[in-house]
């Protein structure tokens, strides 16, 4: 029995994708080890977004290589199809897979290690990968369970037409393609009897589910193929929460947030991507929607939902951000009031036409403007938390943490707000729960309602 050790890089859907052929080599009789560990086999599925990406990509290759120089190393994902010829030129992979073959990396696999063993191990590196431009097909891929024990995600779509100045990802993932309703909805009845609770929707650009792979911007049209599916899988039987993954605010129409508030298994936890505050900002990145666009998606949230859970990413430093730019963003952010932003720094990336523009900032202006909205994001996460003190809320625990003084159960609010109870909860139960104070910055302390 050949051992195999896999390492996941970037985003839930490599996660997701990661988890499939993970599945697929047990199933095979492959036995799973953790990466660190000497293996026959080390599978790294890479990330390529930005630099960084594919440098921590290159290096848990070469670490591969380290922990078994006779191993078969494998890259397998975004890197692949972005950096061919730097995987060629570094000599330290066996087999590398592009996106769209992860579905075939048994057979891709096995044929490799025959010819190997025949050839006595004399066997040059292969690249498996198709032109992800002109794909039009989603690749079908299906879990049973996740890594996870109490959430499940759950991936309905692939690839992006949005083409941002700053992001690579349509070159690496291709152009928009969605997984059929019928397998979406099969998965997750898998998932609900196996005992998953709630079902995180994802995709590299979820607002796109239904629409054709060569339709151009989706931003009129999206979110009618998504909220049919979402009234289908809130009906499946064990199924109790359903979140959503990031959206863009441009399919934040009435109609939308009526009909998401009209299913109440969906959780009032909106990711809607931002990236800049600042009107210019945004057209210099390609973004399909303007600041005031932005808040009338926030606020017809807000007119269905009480208190919604409205989270975001945003980019400091892009190239030629002004001073005053930057504070429009900051005055911006204050005006929506976030539970929480995921705030990076302006990652230079080659290949994308950001890369070029001028006005390039130091690391050291970056990180300071960083620091400064991180400031900003930690006040109006604890604000918006301290909104639950004294409420019931219902809270799905998920882990079992054993402290000096006792075991407590940590889980979350369908707002995605990390609660924590001694004692009195279990795993992957879902209940009523008081919510008493702050216990810890991020976390709030919760007392199990007896009902």
């Amino acid at each position: 029995m050949k051992s195999v050790a896999l390492h996941n890089l970037g985003c839930k859907v490599n996660a997701y994708e990661l988890d499939f052929m993970q599945q697929m080599l047990q199933e095979k009789g492959y036995k799973i080890v953790p990466f660190d560990e000497v293996a026959d086999i080390y599978i790294v599925n890479t990330c390529t977004v930005t630099n960084i990406a594919d440098r921590k990509s290159r290096q848990m290759l070469h670490r591969a290589r380290k922990l078994n120089p006779d191993a078969v190393v494998v890259a397998v994902g975004c890197y692949v199809q972005t950096g061919e010829e730097s995987l060629e030129a570094d000599g330290t992979v066996d087999l590398a897979i592009g996106n769209n073959k992860k579905g075939e990396i048994v057979e891709i696999l096995e044929d490799y290690l025959d010819r190997r063993e025949t050839s006595f191990g004399n066997v040059s590196a292969e690249i498996h990968k198709i032109d992800i431009g002109r794909a039009v097909e989603y690749e079908e891929l299906s879990l049973r369970e996740t890594s996870g024990h109490t959430r499940a995600f759950l991936k309905i779509q692939d690839g992006c037409n949005q083409f941002c100045t700053y992001c690579i990802i349509p070159y690496a993932r291709g152009r928009i393609r969605s997984r059929r309703k019928e397998d979406v909805l099969a998965e997750a009845a898998r998932l609900a009897e196996a005992g998953y609770q709630e079902l995180v929707l994802t995709g590299i650009h979820l607002s796109s589910y239904g629409i054709a792979p060569q339709s151009g911007s989706p931003m009129e049209r999206s979110g009618s193929e998504l909220l049919p599916l979402l009234g289908e899988l809130s009906a499946l039987a064990g199924v109790e929460r359903i979140r959503l993954g990031s959206l863009e605010p441009g399919i934040v129409t009435e109609d939308f947030a009526k009909g998401l508030f009209a299913l109440p298994k969906v959780c009032p936890h909106f990711h809607l991507s931002l990236q800049s505050g600042s009107d210019a900002v945004l057209r210099r990145m390609n973004r399909k929607y303007d600041t005031a666009a932005y808040l009338e998606a926030v606020m017809r949230l807000r007119k269905y939902y009480e208190n919604p859970a409205i989270t975001t990413d945003v980019i400091v430093g892009f190239p030629g951000e002004t001073e005053a730019e930057f504070l429009e963003t900051a005055d911006f952010v204050s005006q929506v009031g976030f539970y929480e932003m995921h705030i990076f720094k302006y990652s230079r990336r080659q290949g994308t036409p950001a890369a070029d523009m001028p006005g390039q900032l130091t690391e050291a202006q970056k990180a300071a403007r960083s620091e400064r909205l991180m400031k900003l994001e930690r006040e109006m996460s604890r604000a918006f938390r301290e909104t639950f003190v004294g409420q019931t809320v219902s809270v799905l625990f998920e882990e079992r943490i054993e402290r000096e003084d006792g075991i407590w159960w940590i889980g979350h609010t369908p707002h995605y707000v990390k609660a924590a109870c001694r004692g009195q909860a279990g795993e992957n139960r879902i209940l009523p729960c008081h919510i008493e104070s702050f216990l810890e910055e991020d976390m709030l302390l919760a007392e199990v309602v007896q009902v």
